[in-house]
């Protein structure tokens, strides 16, 4: 089995909450999640596969996450039916002092700069982990837009 900075521990399912921010001074919308957590490629990856509504429809995403054991990089690939439409996120990192996968992306937002993004990845507990997701502005603001949190 391959180390993957603790996240085989998650692997199963799970039920809990997501909460979206569509502007920074709005108040979010919330509604239930779900989460099953797999380990895929012979345990070299983890799939985190996730399901959410907006707006009373149904969304669902994935993360597919690789670490390299020496360095403690991380990349994850995202994609989400309403964040990415039918587009992939990579997104580049590290793990953190605790286990803590924090990795950054971009995507464009014509007919301005490209946007960054920041997905945070912690496990709270044996029983529980979070998912945070921060838009970043082109001079650098960082504004939580995706808060996902789990439980067994």
């Amino acid at each position: 089995m391959t180390d993957n900075g603790g996240l085989e521990k998650l692997a199963g399912a799970w039920k809990g909450s997501n909460r979206l921010w569509e502007a920074p001074n709005a108040p979010p919308s919330a509604c239930d999640a779900t989460a099953v957590v797999s380990l895929v490629a012979q345990g070299k990856f983890t799939c985190i596969q996730y399901t959410w509504c907006y707006d009373g429809k149904p969304q669902d995403g994935m993360l597919l996450i690789g670490r390299n054991e020496k360095t403690a990089e991380a990349k994850i690939i995202w994609v989400d039916s309403w964040h990415m439409d039918r587009k992939m996120m990579t997104c580049a990192g590290k793990t953190e002092d605790g286990g803590e996968v924090v990795v950054r992306g971009a995507y464009a937002a014509p007919p301005g700069p490209d946007w960054g993004w920041k997905i945070g990845l912690k496990k709270a507990a044996d029983d529980a982990f979070q998912i945070m997701m921060h838009n970043i502005s082109p001079e650098g603001k960082e504004e939580l837009a995706v808060e996902m949190k789990f439980k067994r």
